[in-house]
């Protein structure tokens, strides 16, 4: 969404809070409620149950209160509610779109070094994690982490709210976080200690073949890591994360040979949350879809 509108829009987003500014704009509810309607008359079309998630993945307290907009409770509130109409106009339908409310990592999701101590992203976190789930989605999801310290933290803030909840790491082909865990030990570090588990772990922001290598190498370790990996949010780019951060232009994957590669995934490990990050648009969901839920 946020590349989608960032790039392709010609809507400036807020340095601060990305697309959690366009929910104060008629313009930007109509850009938002578009893009999601795309997506979600894919799963109509198709039969199939969808996530989506309120454009609050930068709308923490502290980016709030560089901004003008209102605190994390209200932004909270109003994007919650801006999904819950638009699913209501689905009718019987609209009870198999769930929405998820979306939190990213404190600093740069590609700088690991920048990432919080498990202690401090606990505190860091809780506040918005609270704002989402009073305002009423059905899931939380932590997603682009890319390190276990960070991911554990939020994953206490998480679980201490009673909310179902996903959390999305960063991975490297090798099978690591971009702090350099394994990510069989990231997810075993964090079921082991945490109050409640994650429903699921899912991977964004990484190509298919990244993922499909990444996973290869937890299937080898033999940890059950890959029973608890089962979602991918794929971008369209094979290059490094650090190649990939910055870049001028998105490369962009035949939208049929993405879902290729995706359905082999699914086919090969079973992978049930399948989606996309930078780079994709409903013609790859829609690929995807027709391959994975003909």
């Amino acid at each position: 969404m946020v590349e989608r509108i960032r790039r392709g829009s010609g809507i400036s987003l807020d340095p601060d809070v990305a697309h959690a500014s366009l929910l104060y704009t008629q313009e930007g509810r109509q850009t938002l409620t578009a893009l999601w309607r795309e997506y979600i008359e894919v799963a109509r079309s198709y039969d199939a149950n969808m996530l989506v998630c309120t454009p609050t993945w930068r709308s923490n307290r502290e980016r709030l209160a560089r901004t003008c907009f209102p605190g994390v409770d209200q932004v909270s509130i109003d994007a919650v509610r801006l999904l819950a109409e638009l699913r209501g106009r689905y009718g019987d339908f609209g009870k198999r779109v769930f929405v998820g409310g979306l939190l990213g990592c404190r600093g740069d999701c590609y700088k690991p070094q920048e990432a919080l101590s498990a202690e401090v992203a606990e505190r860091f976190h809780t506040s918005q994690v609270q704002a989402l789930v009073q305002a009423g989605v059905d899931f939380l999801i932590g997603t682009t982490l890319p390190a276990v310290s960070e991911a554990l933290g939020l994953a206490r803030a998480m679980g201490d709210s009673g909310c179902p909840y996903l959390l999305s790491f960063v991975l490297r082909p090798d099978g690591t976080l971009l702090d350099g865990t394994p990510v069989a030990d990231a997810i075993a570090a964090i079921d082991e200690v945490v109050s409640h588990r994650p429903s699921a772990y899912l991977a964004n922001c990484v190509h298919p073949v990244h993922f499909e290598s990444a996973l290869g190498v937890a299937e080898k370790a033999r940890t059950g890591a890959t029973e608890r990996l089962v979602g991918l949010q794929g971008n369209t780019s094979r290059k490094s994360p650090e190649e990939f951060d910055n870049a001028a232009y998105l490369d962009a994957d035949d939208p049929l040979e993405f879902a290729k590669i995706v359905a082999r995934i699914r086919g090969r490990f079973g992978t049930r949350i399948l989606g996309g990050c930078c780079g994709t648009d409903a013609r790859h969901i829609e690929a995807i879809a027709r391959l994975c839920f003909p």
